[in-house]
């Protein structure tokens, strides 16, 4: 059984910071990105930034220059560090992750984290 645990988020002034952190666990064989979506009230998921298992990253052009993206293979564990944090960055943030566990290759998902950004 493979779960992915977030924590971190939380209600922050605008031009704040927080960073996401995001643990897999479980019967994991393979790595191969992870990364965090996001999605807000009335909105579809969107992509915020990924992670491969090598050191590609990918980031949604709303978030570039803001927040970084880290892993820690290791620990299997992806991290999000987000800077300048602006009103229109609230959402809940879901942790997403393309692993082969024991039952084969498949996408998993985190419960999500809420971010607010507000004064």
């Amino acid at each position: 059984q493979v779960q992915l645990v977030e924590s971190g988020g939380g209600l922050v002034q605008p031009g704040a910071s927080l960073r996401l952190s995001c643990a897999a666990s479980g019967n994991i064989f393979s790595l191969y990105a992870m990364g965090w979506y996001r999605q807000a009230p009335g909105k579809q998921r969107e992509l915020v930034a990924v992670l491969t298992s090598g050191v590609n990253t990918n980031y949604a052009d709303s978030v570039k220059g803001r927040f970084t993206i880290s892993r820690d293979n290791a620990k299997n564990t992806v991290y999000l560090q987000m800077n300048s944090l602006k009103p229109e960055d609230t959402a809940v943030y879901y942790c997403y992750a393309d692993l082969r566990g024991y039952t084969g290759r498949r996408d998993y998902w985190g419960q999500g984290t809420q971010v607010t950004v507000s004064s």
